[in-house]
């Protein structure tokens, strides 16, 4: 599993529509092979800047969404309403999670 953190700073005032493309554009996204699961997350001290993490099943089908068409007329509105993107992809090697609690 591959594991992208897209860092990305709204414009100012564009913050509300940002989130609200944002969503629009996930529902669509994770329709698509290989699409395992996408977050929005807002800095608690700063409500423009904005971390979109999104895992996949590999690399392969994460560089072909990359690269696609698909891609382009989904992400061109948050495009305008950003100022700055930054982005990373890792491999995920481990993942810990906590156990449910058994009923009492």
């Amino acid at each position: 599993m591959v594991r992208t953190v897209l860092a990305m700073r709204a414009r100012e005032g564009c913050e509300q529509r940002f989130e609200a493309e944002w969503l629009g554009a996930a529902e669509e996204i994770r329709q698509l092979p290989g699409c395992l699961r996408q977050d929005l997350v807002r800095d608690a001290d700063d409500p423009r800047s904005y971390l979109i993490i999104s895992d996949w099943a590999d690399r392969d089908r994460l560089d072909a969404f990359g690269r696609s068409e698909h891609r382009d007329r989904l992400l061109a509105m948050i495009r305008e309403l950003r100022e700055s993107a930054q982005r990373h992809t890792y491999q995920v090697l481990h993942s810990v999670r906590r156990e449910p609690e058994e009923p009492r």
